[in-house]
This record gives C-alpha cells, structure tokens and sequence, in this order.
C-alpha cells in the first residue's frame, strides 16, 4: 500500500514570468532530494500554512538544476506559490502518477497537442524528443490558447520552431497578432500527419482533450497512439481519498496520463 509521506523542504532558486498570472518556479532541495520524475508526473507542493496542490513539471532540469513547476494563481494555495520570492521555501511530495509513454513514441512522429496551460505537463516531452532527434520522427506541436497574452514559453516556443513544426493558434486575437484564430483542432489541417506512425500526447481543458482526442481518431490514429492527461481534484495523491476518481480510474494513480482508448468511453459520459 502507498503511504503518504511527509514533504520535503525545496527552496525557490528562481522566478519566471510568464503571463499576468502565471510564472515558472524552479525548486531546489534544501536537504535531501526527490527521486527523479518523469515527464508527465506531478509533485504534491505545499505552500506552508495555506495547503498544498498538484502541480506537474514543466522542466526536470531548470538553468540551477532544480525541477520547474508552472503555477497559475487561481486558487488560495496557487496564489500563495504564485507570490513566492527566490529563496522561499515550500514542502514538495513525489513525484506521483503516470507519465507520458515516450517508449511507444520510440521511432514514430511526435504529435504534441496543448490547450493553454496544458502545454506546461507537455513542456518535458517536447525538451526530451529535440535533446535526442534520432530517437524519434517528426515533432509537431500545436497550442492552442484563450488570447495571445496568455500563451506560454512565448520566448521558448520560438526556439522548438528550429527543431520541430510548431502551430500557434487564439481564440480573440489582439491588436497585433497576425497567426491562425480559432481551436487547436484547427491546426490539425494544417499538418499532414500520418496516422500509422504518429504518436499524439495531448494535455489542455477536458472539453478540448475530448475533441482533439475525436479529431485525431477521426483522422484515423488508433486510441491506444493517443496518450491523454486528465484532471480531477487531487487531495492525497496515493489513492485513498477518491477525490480524483473517474469511472474505475483514480487519476492520481492510474494518471493523469492514460491512453484514449482507456478513457474513450468514460469522457463520453456527461459529469463522470
């Protein structure tokens, strides 16, 4: 049986500005260290004397060798590690959950597809296919977000474009912004995949998982070439409060990354 146990001091070696109300966090160990994650895996973070949330890495490695949370101030506990400072310390736990399957992208074009924050669990893929080229086929990446100030690694996004396709996409374009409007499905016809050997990760909103995960099908990818990470409210992150629990799964820990043809027919019902 898993047990829950008790966090680990890291100390904030840096801050990253990335949007109004979203930065890059990078974590240091103030003693001892956390086994090493995987990209996909989430860490349980505790601001002290406020809570704590699960928070995926969006970096293994930051520029002072910590791993890199992205944190959006939406909540109490978000807002609190939102406002912390270089040198502040927080509790971490993990690393927790299932990653993305980069084993079975082993050869094959990797289709990277985000909704807004969701790029942040895919960030590590995308750093893992461009630091070993030859292990895989084409990397494609589409993003899709609500308007341009709120796209992520703007900077870096620029830089994959070296290494990969990359398709950037709004919903309300601003003064300025000259690229494609509309969701991130619609860049789907922009790229000519190749369903038999392309392996699609994809990571945004539910409602967007669902569509893109249809789109893909409907363009003749098999689900099991469809990996998917889901969210639910996490509180324990070992399975024993049912908070995260979709259908059979329990997300902390049989996710969030799943295949689609696991979760195929548990997103089709509505409220699940």
């Amino acid at each position: 049986m898993t047990t829950v146990t008790p966090p680990l001091p890291y100390r904030v070696a840096a801050i990253r500005p990335e949007t109004a109300d979203t930065r890059s966090v990078e974590l240091v160990p103030a003693r001892r260290e956390l086994p090493p994650f995987s990209p996909g895996q989430f860490a349980m973070i505790y601001a002290f004397g406020v809570g704590e949330v699960p928070i995926s890495v969006s970096a293994l490695r930051g520029p002072h060798g910590g791993l890199v949370h992205t944190v959006r101030a939406v909540g109490a506990v978000s807002a609190a590690l939102y406002r912390l400072r270089p040198g502040d310390t927080v509790g971490l736990r993990g690393p927790y959950g299932t990653g993305w399957d980069l084993g079975a992208a082993a050869g094959r074009d990797v289709l990277v597809i985000a909704g807004g924050i969701g790029l942040a669990p895919l960030r590590p893929v995308v750093h893992a296919v461009l630091d070993r080229p030859t292990a895989y086929g084409r990397l494609e990446i589409l993003v899709g977000t609500r308007a341009p100030d709120d796209l992520v690694y703007r900077d870096e996004i620029e830089s994959w474009r070296g290494g990969a396709r990359v398709g950037v996409t709004v919903d309300r374009p601003g003064p300025g912004w000259h690229g494609a409007v509309g969701v991130v499905t619609t860049l789907l016809d922009r790229f000519a995949i190749q369903p038999d050997r392309t392996c699609a990760l994809v990571c945004g909103p539910e409602v967007m998982i669902r569509h893109t995960a249809r789109a893909l099908t409907d363009r003749g990818l098999s689900p099991h070439r469809v990996q998917v990470s889901l969210e639910r409210n996490m509180r324990c992150a070992t399975g024993h409060c049912g908070h995260c629990q979709l259908g059979p799964l329990l997300l902390c820990r049989d996710g969030p990354v799943v295949g689609y043809d696991r979760v195929e027919p548990l997103l089709a019902v509505r409220e699940l």
